[in-house]
Formats: structure tokens, sequence, C-alpha cells
């Protein structure tokens, strides 16, 4: 059975790990670059291989970007917090410990609020923690036949762990949490986020137990979930099996499961260990990080705005825009700052809006560029719409123009003065088209003369292709319908 099948009679109760890559340009204990894209073992030096003597210096700059996190996910930032030795071994691991946080976090509580239910009350995650840590190095099984290749690229790379309560419902709701968590994350400028990157990592806690039930159930853990729909996916293929476990009458066994996203199924992979296997102590080569109060303080001062405020600011400050709109605009600060340019130089954001959630999104999905290498720039999209509405060009032969736009990177007004595209209004030059497009077309014109009004419009489409987009269409429609016999 799948799980919506079950979920008349259980409910899904999720918490998720979620690991984020900090957008730093070192890793968090020495000066190795934290780029991608390069040969294996290259970014690595005797202090994230953790050999005799090398010792760790903290990256001041990780200790900000985690800063700027709590303090957007509304925690409480302690003032003194302490990097322990989470010991545990495996090949891509060459110290035979990670440099965590246990007892003494970072930040504690705060809430992630992901949607609103029908009652018009939000839906708010709570927060247990926010540690910060480094991250281990990568086995790869399929470099070489037979044998585990290992690469220390990415052993030191800052992260945080940002833990959640165990107060989703659903894989939908799990689905909405990190997606606004990933959203949140990149307006407050603390990670690019990219799951298919490697940037954003989750672990997902799942129990299932019957409606009206309080207690929690028996939770197992699926590890190393990279991307959102195998979120999704992997949860509901869990909660199915322990549904079906329950049903009949078995025990669940907390355990680490593994998400195959061949099969869509899911795999124990070892019993799940406690914080007491991993022989947790306090680091003695790193003193407690303490925060003055004062530096908490400025961090919030200087915290970029967040969708939240943005999405605000757009309803109050932005007509004619719909909640839809809205929601596109802010989906990701790069395409938003575009808009705001637009609309600004345009002074029209109703226009800017629906060019952005028209050409330009249809452009960019086209193209394969982000916003951000868009070759329209924001000055020149909002120069077209002031041509259009000023009447220089036709709408018509606007989408023609912000074609040629984003293959050549032209302004509007080069490209509409090369095509013979400005808009044409002259009376004895649009007459001379509409008799070419009368002759071109005898049965329409003359069912149009002999009263056929819903013709207008096919008229009008006619004349605009012979002008090539550079009829003013306003004045076609106005001879049109003066035309003698109509």
């Amino acid at each position: 059975m799948t799980a919506a099948a079950w979920s008349d009679r259980y409910e899904m109760v999720v918490g998720l790990e979620v690991h984020v890559q900090l957008a730093t340009e070192t890793k968090i204990f020495c000066r190795c670059a934290t780029a991608r894209g390069v040969p294996p073992n290259t970014n690595i030096c005797p202090v994230c291989l953790g050999l005799p003597g090398a010792l760790p210096v903290l990256n001041d700059r990780a200790v900000e970007l985690a800063l700027r996190a709590a303090v957007a996910l509304e925690c409480d930032v302690q003032s003194t917090s302490v990097f322990a030795r989470k010991n545990y071994f495996y090949p891509d691991l060459p110290k035979g410990y990670q440099i965590s946080q246990f007892d003494a976090p970072l930040a504690t509580g705060g809430r992630l609020t992901i949607g609103v239910r029908r009652d018009g009350s939000p839906i708010a995650i709570g927060l247990t923690r926010v540690h910060v840590e480094e991250d281990a190095g990568k086995s790869i099984h399929d470099r070489f036949p037979g044998a585990t290749a290992v690469d220390l690229n990415r052993a030191g790379i800052p992260l945080i762990e940002i833990v959640s309560e165990p107060e989703m419902r659903g894989s939908a709701e799990a689905d909405a949490y990190l997606r606004t968590l990933a959203q949140l994350l990149e307006y407050a400028g603390v990670s690019d986020v990219s799951m298919e990157l490697g940037s954003l990592r989750a672990d997902a806690n799942v129990s299932a137990r019957l409606h009206g039930d309080t207690r929690l159930g028996t939770k197992t853990e699926i590890k190393n979930l990279n991307s959102f729909s195998a979120v999704v996916r992997a949860l509901d293929a869990e909660f199915a099996r322990q549904c079906a476990l329950l049903d009949r009458g078995q025990r669940i066994e907390q355990q680490t499961m593994l998400w195959d996203a061949a099969t869509t199924t899911v795999r124990a992979a070892r019993s799940k260990e406690d914080s007491h296997d991993y022989r947790y102590f306090p680091d003695p080569d790193l003193p407690p990080l303490i925060l003055p109060l004062s530096r908490i303080d400025r961090v919030r001062r200087e915290l970029p705005e967040l969708p939240d405020g943005r999405r605000a600011r757009y309803r109050r400050e932005c007509v004619g825009l719909t909640d839809y709109d809205i929601g596109v605009l802010t989906a990701e600060p790069a395409l938003g700052n575009y808009f705001e340019q637009v609309a600004r130089e345009s002074d029209d954001p109703k226009a800017a809006a629906n060019w952005i959630l028209g050409e330009v999104l249809a452009a960019l999905k086209t193209t394969g560029l982000g916003i951000a290498h868009f070759t329209v720039r924001p000055v020149d999209l909002a120069s077209l719409i002031a041509m259009v509405r000023d009447g220089v060009v036709s709408g018509t032969a606007a989408k023609r123009i912000f074609g040629a736009m984003v293959q050549s990177g032209d302004s509007p007004r080069d490209l509409a003065e090369r095509e013979g595209l400005l808009q044409v209004s002259d009376d004895a030059t649009l007459h001379r088209w509409i008799d070419e497009v009368f002759s071109e077309h005898p049965a329409e014109a003359a069912r149009f003369v002999h009263g056929e009004r819903r013709l207008l419009g096919v008229l009008v489409g006619h004349v605009m292709r012979k002008s090539n987009g550079s009829a003013d269409p306003k004045r076609v429609n106005q001879l049109l319908a003066a035309r003698p016999g109509t």
C-alpha cells in the first residue's frame, strides 16, 4: 500500500536534520579553499587531514554566517558554545573524529513558518538547535571496480546543522519546510543552498502512529537525502513500510536507513547510534566560542531583508500584483532584485512583473541561464516597457525585440531601429497595409465589410504580421472600424 492509503489510519511524524554548507572561501579550521570542481585531494592540508601537531584555527567568517542563520531563524543564540569531538571511524574521516558541537551548541530554539492552515493559523515548526561543525570527506564507490576511493576535498568544509522538532505531519509539510528553509538561508546570504552541489543535505527522522495517539512512535533516520523530491519519496516509502509492520503487529526497529532512488525503496544500513556511541568530549585544541551580545545585536541589525519582509513590501508598494505574482518574484533574491530594478526604472511594477513572469522566465528556461547571467539588463527591459507604453513600438514588436535582446544583449532602441520595428502610426502607410490585407484575404474582408464584426481582430492580426509588428494596433483598429461599408 502507498503512504496515501495508510494515511487514513496512521499519522506520519517527521523531524529533519539539515546540513548547510556555509558560503565561505576557506574551510572552517584551516586556509584550504572550499572551491568545487578541483581534482580529488588537492584542497587539503595537515589540519584537515588531522596530521600530528596540526592545530585548528576557527574561521570567523563561518561563525558570522552561522550566527546570521541562527538570528534569521529566531533562535536563542548562546553567548558561549563549545566545539566537541564526535568520535567514529570511517574511511573519509581522516582524524577518526568530526569536530562538531554537542551539549553546548551555537543556538537553541527558534521556529520556521512554512504555510497557513485552512483556518488561517500559521504552520510553525519549532527548532531544537543550530550547531556548527565540519564536513567529512567523500567515499566514491564507482570510480574503480571493486574498490572505494576517498576524496578529502570536503573534509573541513564549514557546515551548520539545523535540527527541527518532530512537528511535521506528512511529506508535504517536510517538503515545504525544506524549501522555506533553503529560501530563508539564501536570502540571508548564508549559503547557495544547492542540493545538486551538496550545499544542502537532509537526514529525515520519521515515525508512524495511529491518529489521535500523542506518543511518538519508534523513529528511523533516512540519511543523506540530496533533493527535494528524494525527501518526499523517501518519507512516503518509509512511512508505508512502518505502517505495514505496525498493521501486522510487528515492532519498528530504530535504525539508519538509506534511500534507493532507482528502486524507490528504503533499506536498513545499520542500527541507529545514540549520542553516547560517539563518545563526545570538548575538543582540547579549540577554546569555547564566546559571542558578545554586541556582536549578536549587530548581526540582527544588519540581517538582509528576508522573504516574508519582501513579500509584505511588495503587497504594500506594488499595486496590481497578485499573491501568485509576488510568490514567484520573491522565490529567489536575485529574481526579486531584477524585478525591483525593472520596476524602478520603468515606473511600472505591474508591467515589469508581467514581462518577468512571462518572457523573462521563459527565456531563462530556454537558455538555461540564471537571472544573474541573463543577457537582458534590467535597464534595457525597463526601456522596452517604456517604449510600448509611449507607443514607440507595439506589443507584438516588443516581443520580437525582446527575443533579439536575449540573443544579442543590445538595447531595445537600437534593435527596433535596425529591424524596422518602430511603431508606424502614419495613416497613409496603414491604409496601404490594410488594402493589401483586403486583397490577400478577400473572403474575410467581404464578410467583415458586410457586418461580421468578430473578424476585426483577425484582420488586425493580418496587418500586424504584414507590418512585421510595427503597425500601431490601436490606429489599425480605428481605421478598420471606419472602413466604408462597415
